[in-house]
């Protein structure tokens, strides 16, 4: 059995974690941590009462290392890579759900702070399972992305080619309100959100600079993205509309057939030939994606589980290539329709 710990288990991501780690097949949880004070994991997340009961520790580097071959980071962003570095250090493999890895060093010093893991930093993986798998197998580090970059990136990059490199594309994204985490605000409370929908940060939000480092990466095109995040009355699930222009040589283009060649040989991708719904993904690992076409305008939309492929699932499958198992293991497929 691999040894496998989960620092920042009270969150929601942290508890999406733990429901797919206590029935792996590989993975043994011997960890949990927090970054404040000790408690039951049970205490954390009643839904756990009858199935673990384990002793959630103030986390220390030491600890992890002692415990764990291969340690989950659900920590906020910022917060990660002083663990990581620490983690590194001492032989641990490191799943990051934070942002403090998936950025080249400028753009996040950019868009968040100094960065203190430079040394650590350019041999993270971006843990983009369906672009990047062979790399994330070699690797030690992984940067698992968010939900927004995932859902995006999964529908667009397949049809960049075809897109007019002059012309700007525009992500309206909408997700459940879980994917703000736990904390409180006045915009997920409850009076806000229920009956309610709205953008936040548009056109300045972190992961425009991010999808369009990634969309580089893979096909060195620089593309001007605005991103516009939503809130909708959910408590999970994400739906991304990607709307682009058509280069003037690929107006005929079939943008279903491109999605499914791309993704052939792609378990966890669903090419729909409807436009995708959110439900229909809940609580799983799949990403469906529906495209279409009109004149020189390509629409793209994507359905993820913002918790699980777009955080907690995607980084269990990068511990599984990381760990020389099978990809799907562990990973949940079934949604929570009626």
């Amino acid at each position: 059995m691999i040894r496998v710990g989960v620092v920042g288990a009270s969150g929601y991501t942290g508890l999406e974690l733990v429901k797919m780690l206590v029935s792996h097949k590989e993975f043994e949880l011997t960890y949990l941590g927090t970054t404040s004070g000790d408690a039951m994991i049970e205490g954390l997340h009643p839904s756990l009462s009858g199935v673990i009961t384990m002793n959630v520790k103030v986390a220390t580097a030491d600890g992890v290392a002692q415990m764990c071959d291969l340690a989950f980071l659900a920590l906020p962003h910022k917060a990660s890579m002083g663990f990581a570095k620490e983690l590194i250090a001492r032989g641990v493999k490191v799943v990051d759900l934070s942002a403090d890895y998936r950025l080249e060093l400028e753009t996040y010093e950019k868009f968040y702070c100094e960065h203190e893991d430079r040394e650590n930093l350019p041999q993270a993986v971006y843990g983009l399972i369906e672009y990047y798998r062979e790399e994330i197998g070699k690797s030690s580090l992984v940067a698992s992305p968010g939900c927004y970059p995932t859902a995006t990136l999964l529908g667009f990059l397949p049809l960049v080619p075809y897109i007019d490199p002059a012309s700007p594309v525009f992500v309206d994204a909408k997700s459940g309100v879980s994917g703000a985490g736990k904390k409180l605000s006045e915009t997920t409370h409850f009076v806000t959100i229920n009956d309610n929908i709205f953008a936040y940060n548009p056109l300045k939000h972190r992961h425009a600079p991010e999808i369009r480092e990634k969309i580089l990466k893979v096909h060195g095109v620089d593309t001007q993205v605005n991103f516009v995040p939503h809130l909708i009355p959910a408590t999970r699930g994400e739906l991304v509309s990607v709307y682009a222009k058509l280069s003037d040589e690929h107006l005929g283009i079939d943008p279903i057939a491109i999605l499914k060649e791309r993704y052939k040989n792609d378990p966890f991708i669903r090419i729909r030939t409807e436009p995708v719904d959110i439900k229909s993904t809940a609580g799983t690992h799949f990403c469906d994606i529906f495209a279409a076409v009109h004149g020189n305008g390509l629409f793209i939309s994507s359905a993820i589980d913002n918790l699980l492929r777009g955080a907690s699932s995607q980084a269990i499958a990068a511990a599984n290539l990381m760990c020389g198992l099978d990809e799907s293991e562990g990973l949940p497929v079934i949604a929570y329709v009626p």
